[in-house]
């Protein structure tokens, strides 16, 4: 059965979306906008009575990419699941509305305006600002202020009291470092995959060392993380010192988790882009780090900083191959077409960081070995 094409998943995500636009708005004016380029869920702009707005949805509860590698099977089969999948109570957009009143209610956090939920459908307005991405570029000198603002804020709020209950009742795991590691590079299809990116035999090599580096995975986090804690997912409201923050993947996990995602995503755009002063934004995550770390009980920093270098290493192996395993006509972001075009540094980058799993237990030399190889990542 050959897997669908992207022009009609997406046109047929288009149509979801206008049905949910006008069953919560009757009788409204609602216009489509552009589609926003994604390796996830279906995005797009619309207008409603002149009401500018985000709407998403998930297909099937997978990525688009996997979707579209066959992983729902053809398009008749797809669209029969994604119809039962609208109507789920645990589908993704439903938990993803649960979990932005979880942080505009008890965890008292700064988020994305909550328009509407109807048939699968999440709407939410746009927020006017820089991401931190952005910010970052703009002012490099601030990277560790800016960083060390963003992890204690989330911290903070995921600790008030009746996040953790509300979070235990829509959960999205399928955001987490993890769990996305072991569900791709799993058994005998997880080689198939790696295949499939055109560098499957250094990323094997890669995926070995780090199972083997973590066979003994540190205790169930009982932590509420962010989950899906992305650079472009905290905005900086024009006028207000205080992020804003979007599409959540809240869930128990290690207190690590959240930075680690920060900085896996921060440093792929360095490699990227190569954006101005990239050594002053490397520098400031290197204090970044090294300042969280200090502020723990000397006990638990070598934990701490073991699992950040692993879950940094893990994220930029999901999300590079999951670019690289894009069909051709799904269109991509800036920043993801940026990876793809310079993956070949990127997987270097992995195989020469994951060398020292294997010839040392010491994770601030992991970090320090990490930082050197993304640096000449960065000169080539």
């Amino acid at each position: 059965m050959m897997p669908p094409a992207a022009a009609d998943v997406l046109a047929m995500a288009g149509e979801q979306v206008l049905t949910a636009a006008r069953s919560v708005w009757p009788g409204a004016d609602v216009l489509p906008g552009p589609v926003t380029p994604s390796v996830t869920s279906y995005v797009q702009r619309l207008t409603v009575d002149g009401r500018d707005l985000y709407a998403k949805v998930s297909v099937c509860g997978v990525s688009l990419v996997s979707l579209l590698r066959g992983a729902c099977g053809g398009l008749a089969t797809v669209r029969a699941r994604q119809a039962a999948y609208l109507v789920s109570p645990g589908s993704l957009m439903a938990r993803e509305a649960v979990q932005l009143r979880t942080l505009a209610g008890p965890a008292r956090l700064g988020t994305v305006a909550l328009a509407g939920y109807d048939r699968g459908v999440l709407f939410t307005e746009p927020v006017p600002g820089l991401t931190l991405a952005d910010l970052i570029e703009a002012e490099p000198g601030r990277t560790r202020e800016l960083l060390d603002l963003v992890v204690r804020d989330v911290a903070k709020g995921l600790a008030r009291a009746g996040v953790a209950e509300a979070v235990e009742s829509a959960p999205i795991r399928e955001r987490g470092i993890s769990g996305t590691f072991a569900r791709k590079f799993n058994g005998l299809s997880g080689g198939v995959y790696l295949r499939q990116t055109g560098h499957g035999e250094a990323l094997d090599t890669v995926v070995t060392r780090l199972r083997r580096a973590r066979r003994i995975p540190p205790a169930p986090g009982r932590t509420v993380v962010f989950g899906d804690l992305k650079p472009e997912h905290a905005t900086f409201l024009m006028g207000d010192g205080r992020p804003v923050y979007l599409d959540p993947g809240l869930m128990r996990g290690h207190a690590v988790a959240d930075t680690a995602k920060l900085v896996s995503r921060l440093t792929l755009g360095l490699i990227a882009h190569h954006p101005a002063a990239t050594v002053v934004v490397l520098g400031g995550i290197d204090s970044f780090v090294r300042a969280s770390a200090r502020r723990l009980p000397a006990e638990e920093r070598t934990g701490w900083l073991r699992e950040l270098v692993l879950l940094v290493l893990m994220d930029t192996l999901n999300i590079m191959t999951t670019y690289l395993t894009a069909p051709a006509d799904l269109p991509l972001s800036a920043r993801a077409a940026g990876v793809r075009d310079r993956a070949r540094h990127v997987v270097d980058l992995l195989d020469h960081a994951t060398a020292p799993l294997d010839a040392t237990e010491d994770p601030a030399t992991w970090w320090r070995l990490y930082l050197t190889r993304v640096r000449e990542a960065l000169a080539t």
